[in-house]
């Protein structure tokens, strides 16, 4: 399998619904039900209020790229194939931000403000990993 030797992310009570969702092609994050704040990474108390009535909704799956960086030397043989390739922070239409590849674009053609999408990378029969691509590139 192509992915066999990257580093496969786990799984914990906290992030359980999240994978899931993501194999399931589905971008999860949380929102507390007291202040209506969303939330990515998964926790079990709102950082925004400290509330713990947290629950799980799905993303729209769209956001803007805040920051990015092109990645040209890969941190092992596992991700020689796909230098160079952009790692990005995205700012989630929900507000939280999250970072993730950036796939189906031009290294050097990723500016700040480029609107994204949600995309999800099949790595193992259980683990699929979310990335973006860009919107009408």
């Amino acid at each position: 399998m192509a992915h066999a030797d990257k580093n496969l992310p786990r799984s914990t009570p906290e992030t359980k619904v999240f994978w899931e969702g993501c194999r399931e092609g589905e971008l999860r994050i949380q929102r507390c039900a007291d202040c209506g704040e969303h939330q990515f990474y998964p926790r079990i108390i709102c950082s925004h209020c400290t509330s713990d009535q947290i629950e799980w909704v799905v993303s729209q799956g769209q956001g803007e790229l805040i920051s990015y960086t092109v990645v040209r030397r890969a941190v092992s043989d596992a991700y020689a194939a796909e230098v160079p390739y952009v790692i990005g922070i995205i700012q989630l239409a929900e507000g939280p931000t999250m970072m993730s590849s950036l796939v189906d674009c031009d290294c050097e053609n990723v500016t700040v403000g480029t609107k994204v999408e949600v995309v999800f990378e099949n790595w193992t029969e259980e683990i699929s990993v979310p990335k973006f691509r860009p919107v009408n590139p």
